[in-house]
């Protein structure tokens, strides 16, 4: 890379630059904020011929989502091919000088801010401590609009302001001769650029991966804008297939970029993705979110995943889009579906992606590739079980990856309201916290509470079924299970198959009519640990011989 060039710009020329579209404010940079005191600060440091900071601008041919406008100002479009400077550092106050020289109004939370108001006392003496220049016009006194200052031809600054010449002319030359200090950064890539950025951006808030790509792919050409595509992606107004729509709205802007990566170079390292170059990109994207919605699909209609805050780890939306994508629109066997189940919960139940996700997605990408061949995928620990005493008093947090995988699992079950028998319905603002709406203690907690449990035994995983609001809070309460209980059993005539919904079964072997709440735990665990373990060795359960046999028996 080259070394940073030191320049110094007159005014004229710097803002004859952002005029003719040379000089463009990135995208990536945060909104412009300053206000007319800061500006008049400003330029009246500029005045007295005070440093004011050095700008840093990125050379580059590379053309970037930029803000198309400064302080609300329509610039030109280089030319294709040329360079462009891309504001680094001194957004805030590139925008300020260029709102003034153009005299522009600003409407900012309803209220206008007009720049054509920043003024010079013409009445104190330029050599003066005192402050020069305004926010407002001084009352009282004669003053010049900056805005008319840099704008207004000698004669006309003579005709009107013939009484203090002298003064306007300083302050003319003063702005108009300023040494602006500029560092040229030349054909930087774009992340050691967006690093340049994140390190000299006096807010030390560091830029995403999305808002880097979001600058790096935007194709004005191709009507390519990222930020649009994921908006659309994500609430679609046309009436579009959405991840609102699907329930899935919860999903980050980078696990989509990991999807893209995924597609592009098997790969979703952070290095990775900032490789992929625009054309790739742009030609990929379409394909990915085809990939993505078929992956939600399945996931909603075979696994359980009713909604995203459920999903175990929003990665692993990566490998099922991954292989869906490579699907090209056919079906999937049952094979296929038994293993990419199995990898489900495998991936979940051993808390898979709690650390080197990337280096674990390559791997998993290659275990995708096998159930696409139609073989069984190596696992490190394949034999993998899980024990129901493990289960019985394991914390349920919506944080916890098992806990969700189980959550998955008990909505793939398809849970019945244990009023009506009609399903339950999950929502993601009803699944946010471990006493959202969704999430019912069978056993109440105030009830164990006053039984004398303590309260990491009444949280048990084993003790949560999935409900709806109404019955959640309103019904059952705090009541005792043989009690809230016996009004179902009046109303519900299929209770029993509502419980076998939720992984429960009769309610005298349960414990449930007499409230014996470490029967119900435990029964319910191996329940779940039942169904886990099957759906962690699907093949060896379902195809060998002896598996069979039973089947057939029973």
């Amino acid at each position: 890379m080259k070394q940073p060039e030191n320049q110094s710009k007159k005014y004229s020329v710097l803002f004859h630059d952002i005029d003719e579209g040379r000089i463009k404010i990135p995208q990536f940079q945060r909104e412009f904020v300053w206000g007319k005191a800061k500006t008049a600060t400003l330029v009246d440091s500029i005045l007295k011929g005070f440093p004011i900071g050095t700008f840093i601008l990125w050379k580059t041919k590379e053309r970037l989502r930029h803000m198309r406008d400064v302080a609300g100002i329509k610039l030109k479009e280089p030319d294709k091919g040329d360079p462009i400077q891309y504001v680094l550092d001194g957004q805030q106050r590139v925008t300020s000088l260029y709102a003034i020289r153009k005299g522009a109004r600003i409407t900012r939370e309803g209220h206008e801010i007009n720049y054509k108001d920043i003024s010079i006392d013409l009445t104190i003496d330029p050599e003066s401590d005192e402050d020069l220049v305004f926010d407002t016009p001084p009352e009282e006194h004669d003053y010049i609009s900056v805005h008319t200052l840099l704008n207004a031809s000698v004669s006309e600054l003579v005709e009107d302001y013939r009484e203090h010449i002298d003064n306007v002319s300083i302050h003319k030359e003063n702005l108009e001769r300023y040494d602006f200090s500029v560092v040229i950064i030349d054909d930087y890539p774009i992340d050691i650029a967006c690093e340049v950025f994140t390190r000299i951006n006096t807010g030390g808030e560091e830029l995403s991966l999305f808002e880097i790509m979001v600058a790096k792919t935007y194709d004005q050409e191709h009507d390519f804008d990222l930020a649009e595509r994921y908006r659309q992606l994500m609430s679609s107004d046309g009436g579009e297939k959405s991840l609102e729509t699907a329930g899935y709205d919860t999903i980050p802007p980078d696990t989509i970029l990991q999807c893209v990566a995924a597609i592009v170079c098997d790969s979703i390292r952070r290095q990775d993705i900032l490789r992929i170059n625009r054309a790739e990109f742009i030609e990929a994207w379409d394909e990915t979110k085809s990939g993505v919605f078929s992956a939600i699909d399945y996931l909603r209609t075979h696994l359980g995943v009713a909604v995203s805050r459920i999903l175990p780890y929003n990665v692993l939306l990566v490998p099922f889009s991954w292989f869906f994508y490579k699907k090209k629109g056919k079906g999937y066997s049952n094979k296929e579906h038994r293993l990419l189940r199995q990898y489900f919960y495998w991936a979940s139940l051993t808390n898979r992606f709690n650390s080197g996700v990337g280096t674990k997605i390559e791997a998993d990408l290659g275990k995708m590739a096998a159930i696409l061949a139609g073989n069984q995928p190596k696992y490190d620990n394949y034999e993998l079980s899980v024990r129901a005493q493990d289960l019985e008093w394991t914390w349920f947090s919506v944080g916890n990856a098992l806990c969700r995988a189980i959550i998955c699992l008990l909505s793939e079950k398809k849970p019945q309201r244990l009023s009506t028998n009609g399903q339950v319905q999950l929502d993601n603002s009803w699944l946010k916290a471990s006493s959202s709406k969704n999430y019912h203690h069978f056993f109440p907690r105030a009830h164990l509470k006053r039984e004398g449990y303590e309260p990491w035994e009444a949280n048990s995983i084993a003790n949560i079924v999935l409900v709806d609001d109404h019955l959640n809070k309103r019904v059952i309460g705090a009541k005792a299970p043989s009690i809230y209980m016996k009004s179902f059993q009046k109303e519900n005539q299929d209770l029993s198959k509502t419980l076998r919904s939720h992984y429960i079964g009769s309610i005298d072997k349960f414990g449930i009519s007499n409230d014996d709440y470490e029967t119900f735990v435990s029964k319910r665990a191996k329940r779940i640990a039942a169904a886990l373990n099957h759906a962690l060795n699907p093949i060896k359960r379902e195809d060998s011989p002896t598996s069979r046999g039973r089947s057939n028996r029973r």
